[in-house]
């Protein structure tokens, strides 16, 4: 099999809920996703997504994912796209690093290696051992009213797990997290996440105020890893690391330092399933926990965190997010769905789901 075309698709992703609000200002509430289309020389197909979560959350944005993808698509036809390994390479010998867009291309492959083989992509990773995963829902910084409010009408469609958004003045996020707490109840859980906001001063404040807090966590608190580890020094709560968490040496060493117990893993993070994989094995062997999820993405991003959360041990498992839930817009009618809190993994070969084209539109480029 060889890859005989590839198409790069646009569109917007609309957040449900109004503005997406996190540390630094930021507020988001459209986004642009791109897709992936990987069409064979047999006539199959696979899909790939890859969306940003803006041009200030991490060294990547929408339209240079376009641009990147661009710039490596032309390296790619004539590959086997179910030798992952000579696909990784033909992206990488094209264009340097960017692999929040090579991920599309890596997801693409891995849904046209299942319907290849007859395979859903949760058992080629590894093997599927759950059917269904636990949800969390993200909230957006505002007044502790407001995330009280928020968190109790998620609570009512079944989420039990909570990541509230913090990272500015200490105070009000410890008011905050505090308020939220009081209302919830001991099957809930609550990860307290600055996204970098706080300067190492700030985070020690907060950790403190939160740290008499039961069943919650704080996530990358501080924009270094030299900070964060500081702050856990500081600390009795449990740490996430996140946005620090960039490659293999960066893991291990926050591991020695005794810097996290668990970390967010995000499959664009790491340049797709491929090398997602890599580090959910890497730390569960050294007896850490993920979340599972990307930086933002539709229905094709949540089906691939679908499949990865399916095959990661239930124990390892903290919680994931199923992104399409946050979104107003779907491209796929078999999208993955939640119900209760609970995330159903889709079924069939590969990602398991039938992208309609006509959703997207015309492509923004094609390459063969």
């Amino acid at each position: 099999m060889k890859i005989d075309r590839i198409d790069v698709y646009g569109y917007d992703l609309t957040y449900r809920y109004g503005g997406y609000a996190f540390s630094g200002g930021r507020v988001v509430d459209t986004l642009p996703s791109t897709v992936v289309r990987i069409c064979t020389d047999e006539g199959a197909e696979g899909w790939g997504e890859t969306c940003p979560l803006g041009p200030t959350y991490l060294p990547a944005h929408g339209l240079g994912a376009r641009a990147a993808l661009q710039q490596l698509c032309p390296a790619l036809p004539g590959v086997d796209p179910t030798n992952l390994t000579r696909v990784h390479d033909a992206m990488d010998s094209a264009l340097k690093g960017h692999g929040y867009a090579k991920s599309a291309v890596d997801v693409a492959c891995w849904d046209l290696l299942g319907k290849h083989t007859g395979l859903d992509v949760a058992t080629l990773l590894g093997g599927r051992v759950q059917e269904s995963v636990p949800l969390y829902k993200a909230v957006p910084m505002d007044t502790p009213e407001a995330m009280r409010d928020y968190v109790l009408a998620r609570r009512e469609e079944g989420i039990h797990r909570f990541q509230l958004k913090v990272g500015g003045d200490p105070y009000d996020d410890a008011r905050r997290t505090r308020t939220v707490v009081d209302a919830l109840c001991d099957e809930d859980l609550v990860i307290a996440d600055a996204n970098c906001g706080w300067r190492l001063q700030d985070a020690v404040i907060a950790a403190r105020l939160m740290d008499p807090l039961e069943r919650v966590l704080l996530e990358q608190p501080c924009s270094t890893l030299e900070e964060c580890i500081q702050v856990r020094k500081h600390t009795s709560l449990p740490m996430v690391l996140d946005e620090v968490i960039t490659d293999v040496p960066m893991l291990l060493r926050a591991h020695r330092e005794n810097g996290m117990e668990a970390i967010n893993l995000k499959l664009s993070r790491f340049g797709g399933l491929s090398g997602a994989k890599r580090i959910r094995d890497l730390v569960d062997a050294l007896g850490l926990r993920i979340t599972v999820e990307d930086t933002w993405g539709g229905d094709l991003v949540t089906a691939a965190v679908a499949h990865f959360a399916a095959s990661t041990k239930p124990r390892q498992l903290l919680t994931v997010s199923y992104m399409n839930d946050w979104n107003v817009e779907h491209i796929a009618p078999d999208h993955p769905r939640s119900t209760g809190g609970v995330g159903q993994v889709p079924a069939g070969a590969g990602l398991g789901l039938n992208v309609d084209p006509q959703l997207l539109g015309k492509p923004l480029f094609s390459v063969s």
